[in-house]
């Protein structure tokens, strides 16, 4: 693959999602809608599968096995996250745990189907592959919320859709993407056995920091009512008001909520990174003049 191929298929993409939002803005012309969905909802996760491809890897990470881990594992998660959200998932404070644990085991199952034919598995290929199935999942999961942003109590709302999909684009390289290449690459390190204690921890792991990552909002209302509630407002909430609150608390609540993000975005980067630096002394197969060796990985630059 052609070094910096990733920036360039950002870069195209970025310019084209923005001239169809221009168009569509300019001629009201909603045939283009659509386009605009899918192009601002796919552009960052196919930007970072072909990041995670060109990060080294073996020949049974294939372009083929590629694709069928962004869609077909990226749909299977979305259908069976839906199915079994809708069954088990009710309002409570237990909400967000099932979402985590439920999405994350769908997108971990997927995995384990898309890569149930392949002979060798090494850690790396473990992450790329957990990588595109988790940026496949968070595609047609981000085309969902953008479609649904587009319906408001004065019509069609071009400016909503737009604002969600870049501010999911923006926090997307640290979401389903991320947690599912920690889930991949415990899997394949413990050779696909989802019963190991590893794949199982691990799995347990990256569910919490859904679950939080999910239930920051909750939180950063809870911490920011505990520094800087008054009585009244407490008094409200216990006859089932929204009180009223004031603009110191909107800057308390956006900087605990944006806090926490970063601080759950961190964990799950350093703990990534602790797996992929213990793939510097684990052996790869990789094609040479002669046929295939067996060498050490070696990542090409960014």
């Amino acid at each position: 693959m052609k070094p910096k191929l990733w920036r360039r298929i950002f870069v195209i993409g970025l310019l084209l999602w923005a001239a169809t939002v221009v168009v569509t803005a300019w001629t009201g012309n909603s045939n283009l809608v659509p386009t605009v969905v899918l192009f601002g909802s796919f552009l960052v996760p196919v930007t970072f599968v072909v990041w995670a491809y060109g990060r080294g890897r073996s020949p049974g990470v294939t372009v083929e096995r590629l694709f069928m881990a962004f869609v077909v594992g990226g749909i299977l998660g979305v259908l069976g996250a839906s199915l079994l959200e809708s069954w088990l998932v009710h309002p409570s404070i237990t909400m967000y745990v099932l979402v985590g644990l439920i999405e994350e085991g769908v997108k971990l199952a997927a995995l384990v189907f898309v890569t149930r034919h392949m002979e060798r598995r090494f850690t790396r290929d473990g992450v790329v592959l957990g990588a595109t199935v988790g940026f496949g999942f968070a595609a047609f999961e981000s085309a969902g919320y953008a479609f649904n942003a587009l319906f408001s109590a004065d019509g069609l709302s071009l400016a909503q859709l737009v604002e969600t999909e870049v501010l999911r684009g923006i926090l997307t390289p640290v979401g389903h993407g991320l947690w599912t290449a920690i889930t991949g690459g415990a899997l394949f390190a413990a050779g696909g056995r989802l019963a190991s204690a590893r794949v199982v921890l691990t799995y347990l792991g990256v569910s919490a920091l859904h679950a939080l990552w999910d239930s920051m909002t909750a939180i950063a209302i809870a911490i920011t009512l505990v520094l800087t509630g008054q009585p009244w407002q407490f008094r409200q909430l216990r006859i089932g008001m929204v009180p009223h609150v004031t603009d110191w608390q909107v800057h308390v609540f956006t900087i605990v909520n944006w806090t926490g993000l970063i601080v759950i975005s961190l964990v799950a980067l350093v703990w990534l990174w602790r797996i992929v630096a213990s793939t510097r002394r684990e052996p790869q197969i990789r094609p040479n003049n002669h046929g295939n060796e067996r060498v050490p990985p070696t990542a090409p630059d960014a």
